[in-house]
């Protein structure tokens, strides 16, 4: 399966972005998706993490109350949306699947896309 982010782009603080990741070359409805992050000069950070159905969902303490991660199985996508966006947010993100369907077990992210950029300004 290959992935593809995108929907990165430049926001003032305060502003809003929906991140889309396609997937191609088979489905992911069995696969628990993440997103994560990596700002400039630090590590990767995990950002969101939705289970296969999309009814359990996990988030970064920042990330928590501003952004939403969800799924669509049937376009085998899986979506970001970032509200109150701040000028910390600034990275690129990225998308991942592990070969589960939970969150919460020992698999990795071990299927990573090319990430987009998301640049917050003050």
């Amino acid at each position: 399966v290959q992935l593809q982010a995108s929907g990165g782009g430049l926001v003032q603080a305060g502003g809003s972005l929906r991140l889309s990741c396609v997937a191609s070359g088979r489905t992911i409805s069995t696969y628990a998706m993440g997103w994560f992050r990596r700002a400039p000069g630090l590590g990767r950070e995990f950002v969101a993490g939705i289970n296969w159905n999309g009814v359990t969902t996990s988030y970064s303490d920042s990330a928590k109350g501003r952004f939403t991660v969800s799924r669509d199985n049937t376009k085998n996508t899986v979506y970001l949306q970032m509200t109150s966006l701040k000028p910390e947010d600034t990275a690129v993100y990225y998308c991942a699947a592990k070969y589960s369907t939970r969150l919460d077990d020992r698999f990795p992210y071990n299927i990573w896309g090319q990430g987009t950029l998301v640049t917050v300004s003050s």
